[in-house]
């Protein structure tokens, strides 16, 4: 009996030490892909899926869900990058900013493209005027270059988040328009997913290295690669264009997606900081997640208006 005993007990820890085993080398490789992806990979798919999820879900059904959402992403983007900007010393006024930047989206909405502008310039124009009062505090008085630097950190704030996204708010209110913004959506999801998969195994030479060491030209150009598959297919498929329309929409939106990417690096390098913000595990924040999306938008604006001229 003690030896059957000893027996099953010695299975039990072999089992044990096994699945100990086994799941030690799955956190390793876990975090050697991290390592080289820059992010937590499971969790950035788990989020992605999510975002994914609510996006196809407004654009399938009701538009007007599409607006809410658009606005809420925008307005989390607009708070972390002013609340980046004040990190670095820029006296950004956040909450008037976030209220009157996200503002600009319904208004683009109901209004279109004149909408869009004005709301543009009356928000640039009220937060500036804010920081001006505030000037009013002997606390914020930090001379006159230190004030236009923080009134440009505001209007870039609105300019690069509100006017950019407001531009796939604008497209999705056209009549067709909610599979255009669907397309643009999968097409910068494949460019991001095909350049992450090209440049974990097979990136070595650096795209970038002193903005953004990750990127890879091989990764560019599975990203490239996958774009134009999914590019026809789309095209074909989902437009209602010829299937050579696939490679334009791959070319523009490759370049606009990269664009986007290295630009939200290029802010993140030189206000010193890995994320614009934390919100998103796996993702670092909102803004990580619209960088590609937001210059995307005007060129699929402009390729709307294009075909339906």
């Amino acid at each position: 009996m003690r030896k059957e005993h000893r027996s099953a007990a010695e299975i039990d820890a072999q089992i044990q030490a096994q699945i100990h085993a086994a799941r030690d080398q799955i956190e390793a490789a876990r975090a050697r892909v991290n390592k080289r992806t820059g992010r937590d990979l499971a969790a950035a798919i788990g989020i992605g899926l999510l975002l994914g999820g609510l996006l196809l879900a407004s654009l399938l059904w009701v538009k007007t869900l599409f607006m809410l959402l658009g606005t809420v992403m925008v307005g989390f983007a607009l708070y972390e990058l002013a609340s980046a900007l004040r990190f670095a010393g820029r006296d950004v006024p956040r909450i008037p900013l976030v209220l009157l930047g996200s503002a600009i989206v319904p208004i683009t909405w109901y209004f279109g493209a004149a909408g869009l502008w004005w709301s543009t310039l009356g928000a640039i124009a009220l937060v500036a005027l804010v920081r001006v009062l505030e000037l009013a505090d002997v606390r914020t008085r930090t001379g006159a270059s230190a004030v236009f630097a923080d009134v440009t950190g505001g209007a870039l704030c609105i300019a690069y988040i509100a006017v950019l996204g407001s531009f796939a708010v604008l497209l999705t209110a056209q009549e067709g328009g909610q599979w255009w913004t669907l397309a643009m959506i999968a097409m910068t999801t494949v460019i991001d997913t095909g350049a992450l998969a090209a440049g974990v195994w097979l990136g070595k030479h650096k795209l970038a290295p002193r903005i953004s060491p990750g990127k890879t030209w091989e990764g560019l150009a599975g990203g490239a690669l996958a774009a134009t598959l999914a590019g026809i297919a789309l095209s074909v498929w989902l437009l209602g264009q010829e299937w050579w329309f696939g490679f334009i929409l791959a070319a523009l939106l490759v370049v606009t997606a990269t664009v986007g990417d290295l630009a939200e690096s290029i802010i993140k390098r030189d206000l010193g900081i890995k994320d614009i913000g934390s919100f998103l595990p796996g993702h670092g924040g909102f803004l990580d997640r619209l960088d590609s999306i937001l210059p995307s938008a005007v060129v699929m604006m402009a390729l709307f208006q294009v075909v339906h001229a």
